[in-house]
């Protein structure tokens, strides 16, 4: 019996999730101690409220891992100031009247696309999956209203692969939908026959897993318009129900994910260094450290006791003020303390300062941090532009590949999206004029 579509992509799925297995310890150990609530292994996670910051002591972690999120947000692509610029291949062309009002009135168009969506609200999650796990995910898909709507995606629900260019152009993402959801979004013939099953039972919001695969279309045929036929694939389905039975097939002109690598070693998919990693053994040991410290407290505070075997089952108390009466008997030294603990936490706190500091150095926090720290009032403007030139310095790879990887593909998508919802406008124009140069100033 042939294989049908649906075997053939969950078969590809399984060869992805065993790609991504090695990665996953890691990752969850990043969860666990930084970010608990920035990753989803497991589908059935979603709308839980279990509380998963158990082994979080001391979270400088998850609050440097808040100040790089935010530091990027308002340095690379704040929305109160032009944070792209759009120009054409030929630098003479600038010159000309005409083109640049053209791009002027573009950008001016893009800039009210971008507020008048959820972008702002999905960049920062996906700055600090990038910083903590190395890997972030966006889709930034067409929606009817707001022109586009993005949507970051968890570390540990989705699969990557790479282009022979060594940049992503496959993206599987497994997540849930809920009955009523799936109806809305795909029709009730097309679900499966569970699915329709429970939704003329009533059940309308049960959870059902769901996989959204894009790649590229490498068996399309360039000569059809339609949506099958487009340069990425795009096909929903879900895990169980009807073994040969497809949500939607449709695809995309772009590929519509972005996903930024903080750093990536030769041809790995999934990034080799971030942040995060570099932090993750000093989150651990100052952790410990904590620990360490309350527990010194606490046996300064509250020490254990001990007292003659006459005391046994008698009332005794702990309480400030109060009294416990018992005889003396020669050669006993009452009720009193075990042993006496000097709280001398000094080198404790010391050295739990100085943990905080590299972990507040490897997620750059100094940087962000540092005209916050300084009163500039009193410095010469010069010095002010130098100081914010050294926090480009030290983040130049970083803002290289973000630029590469993630600003000028949203840039391009968007302005193709917009493109095509402009009848009036010819897109064949704007591909072939058109360019974008992200700017970048923190």
């Amino acid at each position: 019996m042939a294989e049908t579509e649906k075997e053939r992509l969950l078969k590809q799925l399984a060869q992805l999730k065993n790609e991504r297995t090695s990665f996953e310890s890691h990752w969850r150990d990043l969860s666990d101690f930084i970010n608990p609530r920035g990753s989803r292994f497991l589908t059935s996670d979603v709308n839980r409220d279990d509380r998963r910051n158990t082994k979080i002591v001391d979270p400088t972690g998850s609050m440097a891992q808040r100040i790089l999120s935010s530091g990027m947000m308002s340095g690379i692509t704040s929305p109160a100031r032009p944070w792209f610029k759009l120009a054409t291949p030929d630098p003479d062309m600038m010159d000309y009247g005409p083109v640049k009002i053209w791009l002027e009135v573009v950008q001016r168009r893009m800039n009210e696309v971008f507020n008048k969506s959820n972008l702002y609200q999905s960049l920062p999650v996906m700055y600090a999956s990038l910083g903590t796990f190395g890997t972030g995910a966006m889709a930034v898909m067409e929606d009817d209203q707001d022109v586009i709507r993005t949507m970051p995606f968890p570390i540990g629900s989705y699969y990557l692969a790479n282009s022979p260019r060594g940049s992503v152009d496959t993206c599987i993402r497994q997540f849930s939908m809920t009955v009523r959801q799936m109806v809305q979004e795909f029709g009730l013939d097309n679900v499966s026959t569970s699915v329709k099953g429970m939704w003329e039972n009533g059940t309308y919001e049960t959870w059902v897993e769901v996989n959204h695969c894009i790649t590229p279309n490498v068996n399309r045929d360039s000569g059809k318009m339609d949506s099958k036929n487009k340069p990425y694939r795009s096909v929903y389905f879900e895990s169980g129900g009807d073994s040969d039975k497809l949500l939607r097939e449709s695809g995309f002109d772009e590929f519509p994910i972005l996903a930024p690598r903080w750093e990536v070693n030769g041809e790995d998919v999934y990034a080799s260094s971030c942040p995060g990693m570099l932090a993750l053994g000093q989150v651990k040991a100052l952790q410990v450290e904590q620990k360490r410290k309350a527990q010194l407290i606490d046996k300064a505070t509250n020490p254990p006791m001990v007292a003659p075997t006459s005391l046994k089952n008698q009332r005794v108390s702990l309480l400030p003020g109060d009294v416990t009466y018992l005889d003396v008997i020669s050669g006993q030294d009452g009720f009193k303390p075990a042993y006496l603990v000097n709280p001398n936490t000094a080198d404790l706190l010391a050295d739990i300062q100085d943990t905080r500091q590299t972990i507040n150095s490897a997620y750059f926090v100094d940087l962000f941090m540092m005209l916050q720290n300084i009163n500039t009032r009193s410095m010469p403007v010069e010095a002010v532009i130098e100081m914010k030139e050294e926090k480009l310095l030290m983040l130049g790879p970083v803002l290289e590949r973000l630029n590469d990887e993630a600003l000028n593909p949203l840039i391009d998508r968007v302005f193709s999206i917009m493109a095509r919802k402009t009848c009036c406008l010819n897109r064949q124009t704007f591909f072939r004029v058109c360019r974008c140069v992200s700017s970048t100033s923190l």
